[in-house]
């Protein structure tokens, strides 16, 4: 999956250039009424008494460049459907209920080494306009110094990867598709999934 970078520490500059992580669309429900709230667990936005519902799943990795350099203080943006399938913008007509604890919609910044982390529920699949289901996935708007690059995360295993439009039009889709996995040494219940983003220049 999409691995270039190690887990930890730096790594040095590869043989030959990263592929760029491919671009998806920014989508119709970027949020507009609200600010990104500055944190990293979507799961329990501040001020919720309670875990939004779904099953809870941590994503890290590094934004790197091509040339496998960190890109440190990259500013992500980050946001997604709950549990049902729901965003919560006002475009989204899907009838699935709105999660009272569950706000989807996060930023984030890297960590000197190009690491970030957060800590969220599975995303559901949902109806579009045009008929057909749009499987799991979370979006991610990430500028570094230099480059800004949108794309999606998708999930192993998911059905309607197989017809999704937006996926399967990216040069090698195989790149935004992750695998949930249970770390030996994870202190929580939750899934990992690992996401390296590359940049072109950083």
């Amino acid at each position: 999956m999409n691995q270039p970078g190690s887990r930890t520490g730096i790594d040095p500059a590869p043989a030959r250039a990263l592929a760029i992580t491919p671009p998806q669309i920014l989508g119709p429900f970027y949020p507009l009424s609200e600010r990104p709230e500055v944190a990293t667990d979507l799961a329990r936005p501040g001020g919720s008494a309670a875990e939004a519902h779904g099953e809870l799943i941590t994503v890290r990795g590094r934004v790197l460049n091509r040339f496998g350099k960190p890109v440190y203080h990259a500013r992500m943006d980050i946001w997604q459907a709950n549990a049902a399938g729901k965003y919560r913008h006002p475009s989204d007509a899907n009838p699935a209920p709105l999660d009272p604890n569950f706000n989807g919609f996060a930023r984030l910044t890297t960590d000197a080494c190009g690491r970030y982390s957060f800590r969220t529920i599975k995303p559901g699949g949902y109806p579009t306009a045009e008929g057909d289901v749009r499987p799991p996935h979370i979006h991610f708007d990430v500028a570094g110094r230099f480059d800004r690059l949108v794309t999606q995360l998708y999930f192993a295993g998911e059905a309607a990867n197989q017809t999704d439009r937006w996926l399967n039009a990216a040069p090698h889709p195989e790149r935004l598709i992750v695998t949930l996995q249970q770390l030996p040494s994870h202190e929580t219940r939750a899934l990992t999934a690992h996401f390296d983003i590359v940049l072109a220049t950083g």
